[in-house]
C-alpha cells in the first residue's frame, strides 16, 4: 500500500511546513491594524512554543523535527509580516467600498431575514468567511471595491445569479 494512505509519520520523513493563505503573484500584502496585530500575536505564540520545545532536555529526531516545523512557520510568518502594508481606513472616502470596509448587503432574490449580510474586506491572513471577513482577493471583494451605497453587484450562484445591493458602508478604526 502507498505511504500516502498511511497517517504514521516517522522522524526521518521530510518536514512539511504548512503554507499560509496565498497572495496572488505581485499582489501587495495589505493588512488591517487588527490583521497585523493577529500576525504579531501568532509570532509570539510560535516563539513561545519554540522555547518550550528547546527546553526539552533529550536530543532526538522528533524534537529536531518539531523545531524544524516551528522554525519554518516562524520564517513564513516573519516574511508575511515584513511584507505587510497596513491600510489606514481613516484616509478612505466614507461613501465608497475600499479595503477595510464593512459592507451591508441585501440579496434582492431572497425575501427572508437571511437576505441581509455584512462582509468586511480584510487581508488574506485575517480572512474568515464564517466571521464575515473576506480577503480582498476574493471575487466578491473585488466586485465590491469602488462601489457605493445603492449600487448592486451580480454574482453567479448555484441557481442563476445573485444580485446584491449595498445598503451601508462602515469603517472601523
Amino acid at each position: 500500500m502507498s505511504r500516502a494512505f498511511l497517517k504514521n509519520e516517522s522522524a526521518e520523513d521530510p518536514v512539511v511546513i504548512p503554507a499560509r493563505a496565498p497572495l496572488p503573484p505581485g499582489a501587495t500584502n495589505y493588512v488591517t491594524l487588527r490583521g497585523l496585530a493577529l500576525l504579531q500575536t501568532e509570532l509570539t505564540e510560535l516563539e513561545n512554543e519554540r522555547m518550550q520545545v528547546q527546553l526539552i532536555e533529550r536530543e532526538d529526531t522528533e524534537r529536531a523535527r518539531q523545531l524544524a516545523l516551528i522554525n519554518g512557520r516562524i520564517a513564513n510568518l516573519n516574511q508575511r509580516i515584513a511584507t505587510a502594508r497596513v491600510v489606514d481606513v481613516r484616509d478612505h472616502p466614507r461613501d465608497e467600498v475600499r479595503f477595510g470596509a464593512t459592507v451591508s448587503l441585501h440579496n434582492q432574490a431572497i425575501e427572508a431575514k437571511q437576505a441581509n449580510q455584512k462582509l468586511t474586506i480584510v487581508g488574506v491572513d485575517e480572512a474568515d468567511a464564517s466571521q464575515g471577513r473576506i480577503a480582498f482577493t476574493a471575487p466578491i471583494a473585488r466586485a465590491l471595491l469602488g462601489k457605493r451605497v445603492g449600487e448592486t453587484i451580480e454574482l453567479p450562484a448555484k441557481h442563476g445569479t445573485n444580485v446584491l445591493e449595498i445598503t451601508e458602508i462602515n469603517y472601523e478604526e
